[in-house]
């Protein structure tokens, strides 16, 4: 379990202690699947790269349960090439950008690539659940979307969410993509905060000399992280969280908490920021 400091230790971290942090690297390895368990409500973040053999979902030991999702639900963002969740039988088509949720009670999860030499890459966003929800499929092309930004703040992006009190339902979990036009580079400014919830972003859709700087810590104070592509970078309630890159990209934006209201924030006037 991965606990993270307080605003006032935070502001006293080396850049390489933030690292520490706030920054979860290596989730996705070929044939392999890992996990970070965090204190940010009891998040578990995975990665799973299935090659020419599925890969079963098992729970981790901390999770003392018989199933991964016994006690908790699951979101499953496909970054990379085409493969399949199968949940309780069922199989699940996961193109890049396509969405799974599955809800409490699964027994079994198995992923798998439809061509190991373009393998799928599953991102798995996991909270704790008090109610059972069905699971659902979410296509890239049915997510609810909307443009924001503009060419001349170097913002125009495209945000979706797939997971959400309009679309697919969940206990706590909300999850969907943000994606930067072409010329555009920063992402949510000016920034906020989330006091009832956390924040989660998984950056994707960098090239390989690519990175963000994602901002991080209280408005008149702030820090800052260097991300590369498939890394997250962890946003706890005080924090706020805003990034600017080299190139355009995109990331994954997941909460948790007590509320799903996507406005419930607290936005911050740019002249406060330090």
């Amino acid at each position: 379990m991965r606990y993270l400091p307080t605003p006032e230790q935070t502001m006293r971290l080396t850049p390489e202690e933030l690292r520490a942090h706030f920054l979860v690297a290596g989730l996705f390895a070929p044939g392999e699947a890992r996990f970070e368990m965090i204190d940010l409500d009891r998040v578990t973040l995975g990665g799973v790269v299935p090659l020419d053999r599925p890969i079963p979902l098992v729970a981790p030991e901390e999770f003392a349960a018989k199933s991964f999702t016994e006690r908790r639900e699951l979101g499953i963002l496909g970054i990379g090439g085409a493969g399949t969740v199968q949940v309780d039988g069922t199989v699940h088509q996961l193109g890049k950008r396509d969405m799974l949720y599955v809800g409490r009670g699964a027994h079994e999860i198995i992923f798998a690539s439809a061509n190991a030499a373009d393998p799928a890459r599953f991102y798995l966003v996991s909270y704790p659940s008090h109610a059972q929800h069905a699971t659902v499929r979410i296509g890239a092309a049915d997510a609810e979307a909307t443009e924001l930004g503009s060419q001349e703040r170097a913002n125009r992006r495209r945000l979706a969410r797939y997971i959400h009190q309009g679309g697919a339902r969940s206990a706590q979990l909300v999850m969907g993509v943000t994606t930067l036009q072409e010329g555009s580079v920063w992402n949510t400014m000016p920034p906020h905060t989330h006091v009832r919830r956390t924040e989660i972003y998984l950056y994707f859709d960098l090239p390989a000399d690519g990175v963000v700087f994602h901002l991080l810590g209280t408005p008149d104070a702030t820090q800052h992280v260097v991300v590369r592509d498939g890394e997250v970078a962890l946003s706890p309630s005080w924090s706020i969280h805003s990034g600017c890159g080299t190139t355009s990209y995109s990331f994954c934006w997941a909460m948790g908490g007590e509320n799903q209201e996507f406005a419930d924030m607290q936005g911050f006037d740019m002249s406060l920021l330090r």
